[in-house]
């Protein structure tokens, strides 16, 4: 027969002690359960999304129409189980699926200009790992400006084109003509010299002789 007294043996993760007929059971070290608790923001609010000091592009699905925002929890060993945050105007809004890339990640979006009042998360933190003080708001992506719908849109077709049918054109028949005119002689001017008068004849002039007289 096996004699128990004064031996030890260890059941099941217990230790069993066998002393003096009596059983002592202790328990064995057991790891403790990862640990649920609330954290703050790290950065102080009132805060808007155009405001603060870090902007990204995209904030994971969160519409360009809409302020994206995106918290981090520090280190890896802690994950997001709920993240609560209120906007101006907004109001409060409760957050419970995280990522990408993992769950220390959450994106928020709010309307174009809205203020962050608040914010606080319910976090989980490894067994044996150190538990975090706060979160942090990584980066901000405003959104994008959109074109005002009652401003025109200037296109060539809505602008007015010139056209040489619309341009007055100028024709030898619609130029006036210029005829050059010949000076006009004065009625001062000088008369012409009249011919003088030719004089007459002299008549001949009988010449005296002694001809004969003939019959």
């Amino acid at each position: 027969m096996l004699n128990l007294k004064n031996r030890s043996m260890i059941v099941r993760g217990a230790v069993v002690v066998v002393a003096g007929g009596g059983l002592a059971i202790a328990a064995a070290g057991i790891g403790a359960a990862a640990t649920q608790y609330t954290v703050p923001l790290h950065q102080a609010t009132p805060i808007t999304a155009a405001g603060f000091s870090g902007h990204e592009a995209q904030c994971a699905n969160i519409p360009s129409t809409q302020d994206g925002w995106h918290f981090v929890l520090p280190g890896n060993d802690t994950v997001f189980v709920s993240l609560t945050v209120t906007f101006s105007p907004g109001g409060t809004q409760t957050i419970t699926t995280f990522g990408p890339p993992s769950d220390k990640h959450a994106y928020v979006g709010s309307a174009p200009g809205a203020v962050l009042e608040s914010a606080s998360a319910t976090v989980e933190t490894q067994a044996g790992k150190t538990q975090v003080q706060w979160f942090n708001l990584s980066h901000t992506c405003p959104a994008a400006s959109p074109q005002p719908s009652g401003s025109p849109s200037i296109t060539p077709s809505d602008s007015p084109s010139i056209t040489p049918s619309d341009s007055p054109s100028i024709t030898p028949s619609d130029s006036p003509t210029t005829t050059p005119t010949t000076p006009t002689t004065s009625s001062t001017a000088s008369p012409s010299p009249s011919p003088r008068p030719t004089p007459a004849a002299p008549a001949p002039t009988p010449v005296p002789g002694n001809l004969p007289v003939t019959g």
